[in-house]
């Protein structure tokens, strides 16, 4: 049960000094934000595997697709080296190569990133319950018009803590800004704001988040688990969850396709 929420501070956004589960995206905030009603949570044995190993040359039997999705793949891995100190601002692509179920075609955007870890949420798991109305009843918050905010599935840590991930025209006194064109706040003050149609014109709000410990997300993109591609205001904000895997990819022209058939190669 949900029953508050609480503030992240920007120099708290990341991990520091937590204990490594050494999973995908399992890193717990050293101090996370105060949503309170914490839950133990399960962890799964599974881990990243690596992606297939790509041939120096085409094989006759390598499908057409597979030079666009190397091509892909390649701008993507310059585009990492471009941003090389922080991946914030940034989507995460799950490749078929990440093991953990939690994480299969999952489109994560990173929060905040630096030598002591990285914090994100995963934006294309829409839940049903609770639903907007049914959370800003249980923390008793007052609505008049409240707008219909979808929630999302945030990740495998803290799931009963809550983030707002919104358009930087609102701001609190806790909201950290991510990039131009988002931010991310906790504080109960911008539910309040969203329940009287007075916040930000696009959020989503998500329970849960994934996190990693220092060094574990550059091991996992050099492990191929993740692709890196921009973010816009229609994969972070939109309602149509099912289709975000297909258009993250599509940012850095690669075919959904071809990676379930580069996937299938060993």
């Amino acid at each position: 049960m949900v029953t508050g929420v609480g503030a992240i501070s920007r120099s708290k956004a990341v991990p520091t000094g937590s204990r490594l589960d050494g999973e995908a995206g399992q890193m717990a905030l050293a101090s996370p934000p105060d949503f309170v009603d914490i839950q133990p949570m399960a962890h799964s044995t599974d881990r990243p595997t690596r992606s297939p190993k790509r041939a120096s040359s085409r094989s006759p039997e390598r499908p057409p697709a597979r030079a666009p999705l190397e091509a892909g793949v390649a701008r993507g891995r310059r585009r990492l080296a471009r941003l090389s100190t922080s991946l914030a601002g940034q989507l995460l692509i799950a490749m078929p190569g990440l093991a953990d179920p939690r994480f299969v075609q999952t489109v994560v955007y990173i929060c905040a990133h630096n030598h002591d870890g990285a914090m994100g949420l995963v934006l294309n798991r829409p839940l049903n319950e609770p639903r907007f109305v049914d959370l800003i009843q249980q923390l008793d918050i007052e609505a008049a018009t409240p707008q219909d905010i979808r929630i999302c599935a945030g990740g495998p840590v803290e799931q009963t803590r809550g983030f707002v991930l919104h358009s930087p025209d609102w701001q609190c006194e806790d909201t950290l800004h991510i990039d131009a064109g988002s931010a991310l706040s906790t504080s109960i003050d911008v539910l309040r704001a969203l329940a009287i149609g007075a916040g930000p014109a696009r959020s989503i709000l998500a329970l849960g988040y994934a996190g990693w410990g220092s060094g574990q997300l550059d091991a996992e993109l050099h492990r191929d688990s993740w692709l890196v591609a921009p973010a816009t205001s229609a994969i972070l904000f939109d309602a149509r969850f099912d289709t975000k895997w297909r258009r993250a990819l599509g940012q850095i022209d690669i075919d959904p396709a071809a990676l379930s058939t580069e996937s299938g190669h060993a």
